[in-house]
């Protein structure tokens, strides 16, 4: 999860050489898990626990370009953005630490209306010379000049604080790193995820770009569409498919917008975007997947675009039209097809992998359990959480035919049941395999 305003990849990942003292950190819990648990703390509101931590970290890692946007990015998404500035900004060096984490302070000095503090990170960030950079550079230069004129007083308090007005509209996006349905199922990751070797090919899945939508700034803040649902579960469906290869280490980026609803992204992303994912995604990015969605009627249209990283450049495009009465058709050759041009190969450890019979019926559970994640983890109110009966009734028909099938039904349901919309159901049949008995148990199904 990010702070960024039109992008965040997946979390850095804090696990480069230690130095010395990060070795004798690491013999008290190591960065990367210290990392971990202070965004558990901040997601479960305990702001003081997770600054204890960062004090930790940064006591013996503050230099560290992924820690610091760490720490940055899960602050801000958790809407802590003076202690982004309390804690980052004495540490914060430009040519050693990059832009991202800059670009996480210059837009906490804007929500604190700062704008002296932003005009100077903003220069710094200028000075750095990133031609990629430029076109968002002089986005924020209009936003600070936009604060000066408004005349407005710095923030006094916290943006959490009820005296303190909204945060203006952010989007952030969100990293899934693991399959949809894994959520809630932790305690049986030996037995459900494949091991992952060392030597893999990194792949984003983004949110598709919704078109053809003339007042999608009314429709996000609505509960979700079926057509809003797609934009998110089609890259989920992609991105579940290449976590069980061995290799590819995947992870899907969603929008959401100020912790209120989705984001719908009106148009396709740019270079500049993918850049902004580049840089904020630790290890880099060897391939990213975007693409567009558009539906007039019962008609669907896919654009889906795979750009290699390195020259970033388009490999390919594939294009695919559906209605409901093709649509799992079109949607498995879709799949096959993709599969083919990344050469994609089936794990041999953890759930045996088998492309869902039927695609609506799974993409469906797919974008419903992603809703439901957020729900939990406080990135979507309780008002934006919906589940269609007919999401619980294809996921029920489909539950038997693969353990993924099952275990993806026994999550959906325990979320639903958790946020109050699920009430009582018929027994569904599920694989009676030794993995999906334990998640039964686990979950109390």
């Amino acid at each position: 999860m990010g702070f960024f305003d039109r992008l965040s990849g997946k979390k850095p990942d804090p696990a480069a050489v230690p130095t010395t003292a990060e070795s004798a950190a690491a013999a008290g819990g190591g960065v990367l898990p210290q990392l971990v648990t202070a965004r558990e703390r901040l997601e479960a509101k305990d702001l003081a626990g997770a600054l204890i931590l960062y004090e930790q970290v940064l006591a013996v890692a503050g230099d560290r370009a992924d820690v610091l946007v760490t720490i940055s990015a899960d602050l801000g998404i958790n809407g802590h953005v003076r202690e982004i500035v309390d804690l980052v900004a004495p540490r914060y060096d430009a040519e050693r630490h990059g832009p991202a984490t800059g670009l996480n302070l210059l837009q906490a000095y804007l929500v604190l209306r700062q704008a002296d503090a932003a005009q100077h990170v903003l220069d710094i960030l200028f000075a750095l010379q990133r031609p990629e950079l430029e076109e968002r550079l002089h986005g924020f230069s209009n936003a600070i000049a936009e604060l000066i004129n408004a005349d407005l007083l710095p923030l006094e308090t916290s943006p959490g604080a009820p005296d303190a007005p909204a945060a203006p509209p952010q989007v952030n996006f969100v990293s899934i790193s693991k399959p949809m349905w894994f959520y809630g199922l932790e305690a049986l990751a030996g037995q459900i995820l494949p091991a992952k070797g060392e030597r893999l090919r990194r792949v984003a899945f983004t949110q598709l770009a919704l078109m053809g939508v003339s007042d999608l700034a009314e429709v996000m803040r609505k509960p979700e569409t079926g057509a809003g649902r797609l934009t998110r579960a089609l890259p989920l469906w992609l991105a579940e498919t290449f976590y069980f290869s061995p290799h590819y280490a995947p992870i899907a980026a969603i929008g959401v917008m100020n912790q209120q609803h989705y984001a719908l992204l009106g148009n396709e992303w740019t270079t500049d975007n993918l850049r902004q994912l580049i840089e904020t995604t630790s290890g880099g990015l060897d391939y990213i997947f975007t693409g567009a969605l558009r539906q007039v009627a019962d008609d669907y249209e896919l654009v889906l675009r795979v750009w290699e990283v390195k020259k970033l450049r388009e490999r390919k495009v594939f294009n695919v039209r559906w209605n409901s009465t093709t649509a799992d058709s079109e949607l498995t050759q879709l799949h096959e097809q993709v599969r083919m041009f990344m050469e994609w190969s089936p794990e041999k450890s953890g759930v045996i992998y088998a492309p869902a019979a039927r695609p609506t019926a799974w993409l469906g559970l797919l974008g419903s359990s992603l809703s439901l994640f957020l729900g939990d983890k406080g990135l979507l109110p309780k008002d934006q959480l919906v589940l269609p009966a007919a999401v619980i009734d294809a996921a029920a028909e489909q539950a038997s035919t693969t353990e993924a099938a099952s275990l993806g039904w026994l999550t959906l349901i325990h979320a639903g049941r958790r946020h109050g919309l699920v009430g009582n159901l018929a027994e569904v049949q599920v694989r009676p395999t030794a993995v999906v008995k334990q998640a039964q148990q686990l979950l109390g199904s």
